[in-house]
């Protein structure tokens, strides 16, 4: 791909500007393919746009963003330092900040993915919430899924990928990881810190957790205590 020099970037972004849409600094973003964009769509600066970017209506782009050939439905609210790359978001939507979309990921309708979030090869259904430091990788997932954070689709074993799909209103607790390939039931709950290696049936409860043991500290004069 030719990217274009500075003052034939600057002459692009005016153009687009005179047709509406709505750049904080022309000389801070770029565009680097093909956009088509609705009205009201709102970029901040040291944004970059690479291949085909197609954005809906009402849709804000926050400093720091990277979005190449991906689409953007309207109302979606794009956070600081978010990159996209050959993804889907739906109408709706609030993705990130720090959060990675990459390629062959759908967004849900009205989802919500949180900081430091990587999504791959995801299709998800609408109102989900992935919230801080997760990862979701080629994974399915329905609508109404909540997944906590710090919680992991462990999708590749060193030789295959593998996938999980999680079902409609399925709630995933914090630090969880999930061992592919696996299958959690609609409605279901899996607790915190599990680790899941086997099928969650629909509205059931999964708990994976060593057993808590409280021992009694050492006395200060032991030897070797510092």
């Amino acid at each position: 791909m030719t990217i274009p020099g500075r003052e034939a970037q600057t002459k692009i972004i005016q153009k687009f500007m005179s047709r509406g849409l709505q750049i904080v600094d022309a000389a801070r973003v770029d565009v680097r393919g093909s956009l088509k964009f609705g009205s009201c769509v709102h970029i901040d600066i040291n944004v970059i746009l690479k291949g085909n970017v197609v954005i809906g209506d009402n849709v804000n782009i926050s400093p720091n963003c990277i979005i190449e050939d991906s689409v953007i439905g309207s109302g979606v609210d794009i956070k600081e330092n978010t990159t996209l790359s050959s993804a889907t978001i739906e109408n709706d939507c609030r993705i990130g900040p720090y959060a990675r979309i990459r390629p062959g990921s759908i967004i849900g309708n009205s989802s919500h993915i949180g900081n430091f979030v990587e999504i791959k090869n995801t299709a998800m259904g609408s109102r989900c919430k992935i919230n801080h430091h997760s990862f979701v990788g080629d994974a399915q997932l329905g609508q109404q899924v909540i997944i906590g954070a710090g919680t992991i689709t462990c999708n590749f074993n060193g030789i295959t990928t593998e996938n999980t799909i999680i079902e409609d209103q399925a709630f995933i607790g914090s630090g969880v990881q999930l061992i592919a390939p696996c299958k959690i039931g609609r409605g279901a709950f899996v607790g915190a810190g599990s680790i899941i290696t086997k099928d969650v049936p629909a509205k059931m409860l999964a708990l994976c957790r060593p057993r808590e043991m409280v021992l009694k500290a050492l006395p200060d004069e032991a030897p070797g205590n510092v």
